[in-house]
């Protein structure tokens, strides 16, 4: 069984807020929390490919005690909150891309590889109830693609006893061209040494999906979770040959993940 390590898009969140000159402090000082931990899932081994592989990668988060972060999924990307009121927040956002290429599966010979690089771009989200939360991110692509992309999702969240949470809603993803080129396009020399069909994909939505999780503060400081996310390719991405030929529309993802909560104060 291989198992491929590499940072998780999770969640990052900064939310020093501005302290006033008078009293002296900075704007980092406060109490504050790191969450470290680990999660293992079984997922696609390329973005459109049918079959599967485990994986493990290890979860950061930061964050400053008492913020009004009342929600967060493992899907929202690295953000830094500069407007916050409690009920809507906003500000940039970033995430980490890494390397594709034919080590990672057999499908992919004779493609050019997926260069290491990210995205950054903005995020806002709001909470129209109690019990969901709508979030937004917009980014553009550095170094691995040089398009944009868009995530929109909807989670409704319920804590069933004081130490369990239920959530989950439906996601979707749109790009540009350049994006698609990237991780779906195949040029007629890529065509003639890997056997796929030449494509060259234009704009629209990626996919289309649901994403579900169940989290258990089993203690003060100790948080497990159990999650599943699947998403139907559309479009461009839906349309390449790399997978009507080799892939699935099809993307499955289960796993769970434990962090542990760190607390400290900076002057």
């Amino acid at each position: 069984m291989r198992i491929r390590f590499a940072f998780l898009s999770g969640t990052f969140f900064l939310l020093a807020g501005a302290a006033s000159a008078e009293d002296g402090r900075f704007m980092w000082s406060g109490d504050w929390y790191l969450k470290v931990g680990a999660t293992g899932f079984t997922g696609p081994k390329y973005e459109g490919a049918s079959d599967r592989m485990f994986q493990a990668a290890p979860m950061v988060s930061l964050g400053k005690a008492g913020s009004s972060v009342r929600f967060s999924s493992r899907n929202d990307n690295m953000s830094y909150a500069i407007l916050d009121q409690g009920g809507f927040r906003a500000g940039v956002v970033g995430k980490l891309l890494f390397e594709r290429d034919e080590d990672k599966s057999s499908d992919l010979k004779g493609l050019d590889p997926v260069k290491f690089g990210g995205e950054v771009g903005g995020f806002a989200e709001v909470y129209p109830t109690d019990w969901m939360r709508l979030r937004a991110e917009v980014r553009q692509g550095i170094r691995t693609h040089h398009g944009v992309v868009a995530d929109v999702a909807a989670d409704a969240f319920v804590d069933v006893s004081d130490t369990v949470r239920v959530s989950g809603g439906p996601r979707l993803t749109a790009a540009t061209s350049d994006y698609f080129d990237t991780y779906y396009g195949v040029n007629n020399r890529e065509s003639a040494a890997s056997g796929l069909s030449a494509y060259d994909p234009g704009g629209g939505i990626q996919s289309a999906g649901l994403g579900a999780a169940i989290t258990w503060q089993a203690t003060e400081k100790l948080e497990t979770s159990a999650y599943t996310e699947y998403r139907r390719l559309m479009g461009p991405a839906a349309d390449s040959s790399l997978v009507r030929e080799r892939g699935s529309r099809n993307q499955l993802l289960v796993g769970v993940s434990a962090t542990y909560r760190f607390d400290f104060t900076l002057p």
